[in-house]
């Protein structure tokens, strides 16, 4: 794994002096995550001689981060308000460099219905789906989606993260409880065709041209159930990185992935999920995580390890790549 470090760019000396607020906690579905994600990376700055501080936008406004003089702010927060474009684009007003993507790559990558609409159109491979906004949930519209997908299928709340409200329905009498879980959390529901095979998660860093993928995570869960409580607070889940995948298939998965990443305009840091078709090996993508998960549980610094990247290392790397949208023109002068 040294050639991908070589391909990384340098990264410039930390500034000690710049106050850094850890964004942690929220308003989200997945506070308790975030709260988890964000001591990980408070300690792993502090350690690295960052002056951090947590930051919970649940607890104080935003406008605080101005008054008290934060110069840049390290996202850890996951799913609605933190992930979906909406803190962004309050740093974006304070003029205070955020970490990870964009207001609309945000917005864009949070709602799995435009994120799989851009990637439709641009020929990269997701499995087929139906969205249906609260007026097309009606029972004799419900009705046909097993035959228009196919049983299994996945049911999920288009804009939420960490597997909150997703059904796995084997059974076209089991649609209705899963639509009525999926709605508690999103009006909107998306349904998709479950794709047979290995799931598989794969890390990027950087932008543009030089973003990179991380080596491929391979998961193997109990029963196939990847879920909230397994992702986050159990340990019966078997995580392999290396892959174990042949090197040409990793590859594949990792190209794909970039492509996906760019395609959304996200920036500094993602992760997408995958599942691989065991009958052909087709790599299919699921989402794109703008702010991943940075527990004990997860996925990125597992992947960043197996490339030589400590997590003290990952997240100073994350932080150096800070920036904002627009450059207020006084910093540019």
């Amino acid at each position: 794994m040294s050639h991908l470090l070589q391909t990384l760019p340098a990264m410039p000396p930390w500034d000690a002096s710049v106050k850094v607020a850890v964004l942690m906690g929220g308003r989200s579905a997945e506070r308790e995550v975030s709260l988890m994600s964000g001591q990980g990376v408070l300690q792993a700055l502090r350690s690295q001689g960052v002056d951090a501080h947590a930051f919970d936008p649940a607890e104080q406004g935003l406008e605080t981060l101005k008054r008290e003089g934060f110069g840049r702010a390290f996202i850890a927060l996951h799913g609605r308000y933190g992930e979906d474009g909406s803190v962004q684009g309050a740093l974006e007003l304070l003029g205070i460099p955020y970490t990870g993507s964009g207001v609309m790559a945000s917005a864009m990558a949070m709602d799995k219905v435009m994120t799989k609409r851009i990637w439709s159109a641009l020929g990269l491979s997701t499995p087929a789906s139906v969205w249906l906004p609260p007026e097309e949930q009606s029972e004799s519209r419900l009705a046909r989606i097993p035959g228009e997908l196919g049983l299994p299928l996945i049911v999920k709340p288009p804009r939420e993260g960490s597997s909150i409200g997703v059904t796995k329905v084997t059974a076209a009498a089991d649609l209705p409880a899963a639509v009525s879980l999926a709605t508690q959390y999103d009006p909107d529901l998306l349904c998709e065709a479950f794709v047979q095979g290995m799931e598989v998660t794969c890390p990027v860093l950087g932008s543009g041209a030089s973003a990179i993928a991380l080596p491929v995570v391979r998961i193997a869960a109990p029963d196939g159930a990847y879920d909230y409580q397994n992702k986050y607070f159990t340990d019966d889940v078997t995580y392999h990185c290396p892959s174990g995948l042949p090197a040409a298939l990793e590859q594949r998965i990792q190209q794909l992935v970039v492509s996906a990443y760019r395609a959304l305009g996200c920036r500094g840091w993602g992760r997408a999920d995958l599942m691989i078709r065991a009958s052909d090996e087709q790599p299919f993508l699921l989402e794109m995580n703008t702010s991943p998960g940075m527990t004990s549980h997860s996925l990125v610094p597992m992947s960043a390890r197996a490339a030589g990247i400590s997590y003290e290392a990952l997240c100073l790397r994350v932080l150096s790549s800070a920036t904002l949208d627009h450059t207020p023109k006084e910093a540019a002068q």
